[in-house]
């Protein structure tokens, strides 16, 4: 490891690598200087706001519509800002991680939409942080390839930016830091790390070419946490003298706290919203985590048996359309993460099904677009909303007037059908472990059962074990998931996972044991991840080598 160095006020402590004085410029630090400058103090209160709320969930006070804020919701006048260039039409919407590779596979899927993502398929080593810049970077400038050790290129089609996917990137959510850059001893928010270089190196970059600089917006649990976001967003395009208003951001709805205010959170953005999507992984995670030790009101059965039309689901889903709709917003669907198998066209048939079955619950619900994670699934959902739109880019227009917003039903939880089984507890012991391992050796995105899976995975798994353990639920068998059994149950899962040279089994056996089997329940098991990844001290050309 190198020795420090500070630059602009900021003090950089990572192992350089290849190329990363093209993105850390001194005046690219001085502009998220300036962003961590005007943020810092009220990101950290956010954060414990969240804390206190967390506390009240768990004495007993439900979520629900905010009195405060409902001359918001009554307005029925106001409206967020015009669709921006390359987001009329999101149909189909690829995501990935940031790698040279996927970026290009992505940049040629046939999406209509990109999401670039820093956050939950990305795991936040300075290597993966700093080559993602690079990479979008590189693609805007058509200057970015990919050859394999076998001798595969890979290259980017179309002759110009407006012949891709619009990219729209997701940084990392406020919880995160980036302890490899501190200002004055703290660490800079990942988020305005990865949003503050992206947007420093290529706003102008974007709206030369007929786009702009567009956002999704992870982990929001409050519009006040979307009115910091807006403030970033002013005071980004003031320091580089952007128009205001040029940012479009997409809010995730993916935390139980913020389906309660997303008509209020298009409002603190609504100069620079482009809609919400229903981030539906992470809002089963944090339905769990804030309502873990409830009782069995809040009790989940296993996780593959929570399907979209159980009741809280269906009604999160519906009002997000209203919501979004009513304001002249776009609503975007979940995630489809099957991979095919090309060795077993059974399973690619019955997963396809299973996609186009999904998609079009929600091109019939009234979302514009939805999201898959393999390029072969992109004509799969762009087939369903071809039928839906009928010639459309969007269908904004159609209000879903009949929704009524219903803050009781958003709780429905009991209504789940399904039950706690064996093999669910098996499931979650294995894909949780087997993740970690993946994000420890530098890879967010893990395909697991024919699944891309990310961090959102990951914590389903462990806040399900950790629930059904502490509320000393029962399978259909009649069994009590304790902390006696389900570790016998790890050990079996354990034994059975495939090991390798420099594999990170050990380390991300004892992160989960820690995340989901100790007393205290860690926030996001990223954080202690994160600290065991800072702590091994990893250096960039080993993780490289991963």
């Amino acid at each position: 490891m190198n020795d420090p160095i500070t630059l602009n006020g900021i003090e950089l402590t990572a192992t350089p690598v290849r190329r990363q004085e093209e993105i850390l410029t001194p005046q690219a630090l001085e502009f998220v200087a300036q962003l961590h400058r005007a943020t810092s103090e009220r990101r950290r209160e956010l954060l414990q706001l969240r804390e206190e709320r967390r506390r009240r969930i768990a004495r007993g006070e439900d979520p629900k519509f905010l009195e405060e804020t409902r001359h918001i919701r009554e307005d029925s006048s106001w409206q967020v800002a015009p669709i921006a260039p390359g987001l009329e039409d999101r149909r189909v919407e690829i995501t990935g991680p940031v790698d040279r590779k996927m970026t290009i596979n992505a940049l040629n899927s046939g999406a209509k939409v990109w999401l670039a993502d820093m956050e939950d398929s990305s795991t936040p080593s300075w290597a993966n942080v700093i080559n993602g810049q690079l990479n979008l970077r590189d693609a805007l400038d058509r200057q970015i390839d990919f050859t394999t050790d076998a001798g595969k290129e890979y290259k980017v089609r179309g002759e110009k930016l407006t012949d891709l996917p619009t990219i729209v990137v997701r940084p990392r959510g406020w919880h995160l830091p980036e302890k490899h850059m501190l200002i004055k001893g703290e660490p800079v928010a990942g988020g305005i790390v990865d949003f503050g270089l992206y947007f420093f190196h290529n706003a102008q970059r974007l709206i030369s070419q007929g786009r702009g600089p567009y956002f999704y917006l992870p982990k929001i649990e409050s519009h006040l946490e979307a009115r910091l976001w807006n403030d970033v967003f002013i005071l980004a395009q003031d320091l580089l003298g952007i128009p205001q208003g040029t940012i479009r951001a997409t809010v995730l709805i993916e935390t139980i706290t913020a389906a309660f205010e997303m008509e209020e959170i298009l409002y603190e953005l609504r100069e620079h919203a482009a809609g919400l999507n229903a981030g539906r992984w992470d809002y089963i995670f944090s339905v769990i985590k804030n309502f873990r030790n409830r009782g069995p009101r809040f009790v989940l059965p296993d996780r593959t048996q929570v399907t979209m039309t159980a009741p809280f689901m269906r009604s999160y889903t519906e009002q997000l359309v209203r919501a979004c709709h009513r304001r002249g917003a776009l609503a975007i669907g979940g995630m489809a993460a099957f991979i095919p198998n090309r060795r077993d066209p059974e399973i690619n048939a019955r997963a396809f099904e299973q996609v186009r079955a999904d998609k079009t619950r929600e091109a019939n619900d009234g979302f514009d677009g939805s999201w898959v994670a393999h390029p072969d699934l992109v004509p799969v959902a762009r087939e369903v909303f071809d039928g839906v739109l009928k010639g459309r880019p969007n269908q904004v227009d159609r209000t879903r007037e009949d929704v009524t917003p219903d803050d009781r039903e958003l709780l429905n939880i009991a209504g789940t059908q399904g039950s706690i089984t064996e093999a669910g507890i098996r499931t979650n012991l294995w894909v949780g472990i087997q993740y970690i391992e993946s994000w420890l050796r530098g890879h967010g995105a893990a395909a697991l059962n024919n699944l891309m899976e990310d961090a959102a995975t990951a914590e389903i798994s462990r806040s399900q074990i950790w629930q059904w353990i502490h509320v000393r639920a029962v399978t259909d068998h009649g069994e009590i998931v304790s902390d006696h059994w389900v570790r016998e149950l790890l050990e079996e899962e354990f034994a059975r996972m495939p090991r390798f040279d420099g594999d990170r089994f050990d380390d991300a056996r004892e992160i989960f044991e820690e995340v989901a089997l100790g007393q205290e329940f860690p926030a996001f098991l990223t954080l202690p991840a994160y600290e065991r990844f800072l702590r091994e001290k990893v250096t960039e050309e080993e993780l490289i080598a991963a």
